[in-house]
């Protein structure tokens, strides 16, 4: 249970946006709020798709609790770890200003929490309204550790839309019948990719198309005539979702935190990690009607996945009394799995809200600029004789990377221990600005680059400097969507497109005027996405594809951001009971 303390302080407000045009400070007084909890990490038994199963999970929870605070409030976080493997907790999307020690990801901005051991998160949420999230960010945890985390406007600042009658978290999941931290040891132990997942879920429930699930279905009771709030939040490891309600449309208000002007559809496409607010108006007969998702598959190679489902139910009530029971709830009609003009359509036509609370300008002038291809490849086995499941041979693995880079994060210190003590022998600082070759990356399948490196290469920024990166998918062994994710910052999204990019040709259709504002981006498959930001939050933050089957083969990097000029703008040394490898 969390609980809210009210203190009168003066606070200092970090006015910085991860993609601000100036860097200006400031301190004013005003009300601070801290809201504290408790997550204890451990077993849970669940029921799903006829069989009884073990999980990790978050207070005996699936989805974990949801965090509610308000903009300016400070969250305390105690992690109680009950289970048998390292955890470390991501607030995917929270900017950190200051208190990158906090961010989470395990052997990045800290060892992870050993079994038996607890540590406390504490960080500001400053500069952001809207939906974000929390999960694991240790191997496939994050599978079954995750949950909302919803900041409201404080005081005196309300939604740049009608109030909603409701606010309502939907969590978009998968689910595997075995042991997820078994699956990904074993897939990525003998050199293959780790099993996809055997189900999808909407709050941790599958649906009544699934095996044994009719009574583990997501039932959303609305009243008829009113407008709702849904937070949709894709929470999956790997796939991304097509999401619809039959008969019903959706208002995109927000994405990642960051409010959009308003945008009809009547499907929302989500990748791994990103959120998605909408208003739904209850406007239909009385009735049952499923809400249903599934995945957008976007790689060109032939791939396993389940072809069935999840479902919710949104119910009607007549006025305030009576609930409708129709026997079988209507049906959306949901895209073609490999409909990437729906897709991109989507992804593409959206556009900020400059006139919002936190909008900031583009940055202009940029100081840096990277051009870095996304994709899958191939590498050594570490292990003599162990990667017997690869088509390419043995002693191979599968790989992904970045420019040709596959990263491997250390194991005996973190990377932002690291960066602050001088240590070394940790990383190296040469990751690349472009790729080692030039050619048609959208359509050729350079056989010279299926060989990936595999090092711990990571880019340093000065503060306060602009930064602009192409994300370019390439055809080395297939093309696919990569869903890119920083830590620390949010980005503007100038353009997106198809095929390789064109810098005299493309630089003509950038929004430099309301671009959407985002912490994770879709890059289309065979395509690239172009964004900036402004590094102005000292600390090591990863860049990763977000989903993980990608992460962990390799598709990652981090930047080092130094400390401001000024002792305001300087990260503070480590907590004193930081974790320990």
């Amino acid at each position: 249970m969390g609980n809210r303390l009210f203190l009168f302080a003066y606070t200092l407000v970090i006015s910085l946006s991860a993609a601000t045009a100036s860097s200006s400070w400031k301190v004013s007084a005003s009300y601070s709020n801290v809201v504290e909890h408790t997550f204890h990490v451990g077993n849970l038994s669940v029921r799903r798709m006829c069989r009884e199963q073990t999980i990790i999970a978050v207070n005996g929870s699936l989805p974990g609790p949801t965090l509610q605070v308000t903009e300016g409030d400070t969250l305390v976080i105690h992690v109680v770890n009950k289970s048998p493997y390292n955890v470390s907790i991501h607030w995917h999307g929270v900017f950190q200003l200051l208190t990158a020690w906090a961010d989470g990801p395990g052997y990045a901005t800290q060892c992870p929490i050993q079994p038996g051991n607890k540590y406390t998160y504490k960080f500001k949420v400053t500069k952001q309204e809207g939906t974000l999230w929390w999960h694991a960010h240790t191997s496939f945890m994050r599978a079954t550790v995750y949950g909302a985390l919803i900041i409201r406007p404080r005081a005196g600042r309300s939604y740049p839309f009608p109030t909603p009658y409701k606010e309502v978290p939907i969590m978009l999941g998968e689910w595997w019948n075995a042991n997820v931290m078994d699956v990904e040891r074993i897939g990525m132990a003998i050199g293959g990719v780790p099993n996809v997942s055997d189900a999808y879920s909407i709050n941790g429930r599958l649906g009544d198309l699934s095996p044994c699930s009719k009574k583990h279905t997501y039932k959303l009771n609305a009243v008829k005539g009113r407008t709702y709030l849904l937070r949709l939040i894709n929470a999956a490891l790997n796939n991304q979702f097509f999401f619809k309600i039959a008969d019903h449309k959706f208002t995109v208000v927000a994405i990642d935190a960051s409010y959009t002007e308003p945008y009809h559809t009547d499907v929302v496409v989500l990748g791994p990690g990103q959120t998605t607010d909408v208003l739904l108006k209850t406007d239909q007969p009385i009735g049952d009607y499923y809400m249903a998702a599934h995945p957008y598959i976007s790689a060109m190679l032939p791939a396993p996945f389940s072809p069935i489902a999840s479902t919710g139910i949104l119910r009607y009530r007549g006025g305030t009394t009576s609930i409708s029971s129709a026997s079988t709830p209507k049906m959306p009609i949901l895209p073609a799995f490999n409909d990437t003009p729906t897709a991109h359509r989507f992804h593409s036509n959206m556009t900020g809200l400059k006139n919002g609370p936190f909008f900031v300008k583009v940055p202009r002038n940029v100081d840096v600029k990277m051009l870095i291809t996304v994709g899958v490849g191939i590498s050594t086995c570490q292990t003599p004789n162990a990667c017997v499941a690869n088509p390419f041979g043995p002693n191979i693995l599968f790989s992904a990377s970045m420019n040709n880079q596959s990263f491997q994060l250390p194991s005996s210190l973190s990377l932002l221990e690291a960066f602050v003590t001088g240590a070394k022998g940790v990383y190296t600082e040469d990751f690349p600005d472009q790729p080692p070759l030039k050619f048609n990356y959208a359509t050729d399948n350079n056989q010279s680059l299926w060989m990936t490196l595999k090092n711990t290469k990571v880019k340093r920024l000065k503060f306060n400097s602009k930064v602009e990166i192409v994300f370019q998918n390439t055809n080395i062994l297939s093309i696919e969507s990569h869903v890119m994710h920083i830590h620390g910052f949010n980005f503007h999204v100038l353009a997106q497109g198809f095929g390789t990019y064109n810098q005299k040709r493309d630089k003509k259709n950038f929004n430099y005027v309301n671009p959407q504002e985002r912490n994770t981006v879709a890059v289309p498959t065979g395509g690239w996405a172009v964004i900036r930001f402004r590094a102005n939050n000292p600390g090591v933050w990863l860049m990763h594809c977000h989903m993980d089957l990608h992460m962990p083969m390799g598709l990652a990097t981090a930047f080092l951001v130094e400390d401001g000029p000024y002792p305001s703008m300087k990260l503070p040394p480590p907590p004193k009971d930081l974790p320990r490898c």
